[in-house]
């Protein structure tokens, strides 16, 4: 099979690393990738939300198959555009719908859809610009804590915990009446703060039944000890410890077969992923939040965890007998550590040479924001620049060899946190 990847994170590098070990695999193409994903495939300089483009290339290359790494080009309806292309349709495309992509382009449109499947979920109330003045009443008689959510998509930074009732209020008129975060904003989720330990759980569906992919944990907080500024994960372990199977026992029952069940009843077609932000609150699951495609970096501790044909898996996704298909799970523990810039999640600045990466033995090295330049070498070329994952037989092991794995690459300006994993151990 000729198969194109879109996407150029760390996500994608792990989706060609997987992809590429298949024996179905003939041509492996990422659009756009980056510095890494050429050790994989070849990479194609294509936006990923250039449909034009990319169905252009997909027929002069007899492309096969389509797996979508992130969610833009999803919510944004890249597989409404294929199936509605007469020359294009026979193509698979591995994700959601644009429908099926609300329950992440829109946090309203998860908070309903959760309501009316009685999924376990934060309570919550949503307020436009003409109801702002509801909102700022509405926030008088809530606990603090509260969280305010930007409706669409925000690049990841349109979620604000207040501590105060005078700062949700700034912040709510900013959203609503002041755009802070554009358009994604006009709505806004006004949220109850949970409590208790987050982690993430993977679906993988065909619209009919499901596989429950690994469990992951990863860490947002730029600082040691989970301090400082939310970043896009600054690492990630799977399996989670605390996750046991009579808690995932719970997550199954009460979230992942509502959720599907719901969506066959609301007449919403799915096939793609499924990615459950949770909250263990003594031990009970309540959804954070959906997302519609493999997150990151606990893409990067899951994927090689995976004991089977991740081609295998998405043709049954495609052909709709997804249940036919098998996989293992590997016992050993992932442990991903993310090296990210020198100022970030600030501002930082890129085209710095990394070095040394030939020298990691024992980790796998997933290139997340590099690209090359024009002397040949392997520069930075975004805030999260590299993602070090090791596969060891116990938790301690495994975040020894990443942290000393990460240390081994250099570049100006690097960071990354030492202690990934230690607050479980």
């Amino acid at each position: 099979m000729n198969i194109l990847i879109i996407g150029s994170g760390g996500r994608e590098s792990a989706l060609a690393y997987k992809i590429s070990q298949s024996p179905k695999l003939s041509q492996l193409f990422i659009a756009p990738g980056n510095a890494g994903t050429t050790e994989y495939g070849q990479n194609v300089p294509l936006k990923v939300t250039d449909f034009d483009g990319i169905a252009a290339f997909a027929l002069e290359n007899g492309i096969n198959m389509v797996i979508v790494g992130p969610e833009e080009p999803l919510v944004k309806g890249i597989h409404d555009y294929f199936l509605g292309r007469e020359d294009l349709k026979h193509i698979p495309v591995i994700g959601p719908q644009q429908q099926g992509a609300q329950l992440e382009g829109s946090k309203d449109f998860s908070k309903q859809f959760m309501a009316r499947h009685h999924i376990p979920t934060a309570a919550s109330r949503s307020f436009d610009k003409s109801t702002l003045a509801d909102g700022l009443t509405y926030l008088e008689y809530q606990s603090l804590p509260i969280v305010l959510k930007a409706d669409g998509l925000a690049a990841g930074k349109g979620v604000l915990i207040c501590e105060t009732l005078e700062d949700a209020k700034a912040e709510l008129t900013a959203m609503l009446a002041d755009a802070k975060f554009g358009e994604a904003s006009s709505t806004v989720v006004i949220e109850e703060f949970l409590t208790g330990i987050e982690l993430s759980v993977f679906v993988l569906t065909d619209g009919e039944s499901y596989k429950v992919l690994p469990s992951a944990k990863d860490y947002k907080r730029i600082g040691e000890g989970d301090t400082g500024l939310n970043t896009g994960g600054m690492g990630s372990i799977s399996p989670v410890p605390f996750a046991d199977e009579a808690f995932l026992s719970k997550v199954e029952e009460r979230v992942i077969k509502p959720t599907i069940d719901g969506l066959k009843k609301d007449g919403i077609p799915y096939k793609g992923f499924i990615f459950i932000g949770l909250m263990n609150m003594a031990g009970d699951p309540y959804v954070i939040e959906y997302n519609v495609r493999l997150g990151d970096p606990e893409t990067e501790s899951v994927l090689p965890r995976i004991e089977a044909d991740l081609v295998d898996l998405f043709s049954g996704v495609a052909e709709g007998n997804l249940s036919e298909r098998s996989f293992s799970v590997s016992p050993k523990t992932a442990v991903t550590v993310m090296m990210v810039s020198g100022g970030y999640p600030g501002d930082y600045e890129s085209g710095k040479v990394i070095s040394n990466i030939e020298n990691v033995k024992e980790s796998i090295v997933f290139h997340a924001g590099t690209t090359v330049n024009e002397a040949g070498e392997v520069v930075t070329a975004g805030g999260r620049v590299i993602a070090v994952t090791t596969l060891q037989d116990d938790l301690f092991t495994a975040l020894q060899q990443a942290t000393a794995d990460a240390g081994r690459i250099f570049y100006e300006g690097k960071y990354f946190r030492t202690d990934i994993g230690f607050d479980i151990i």
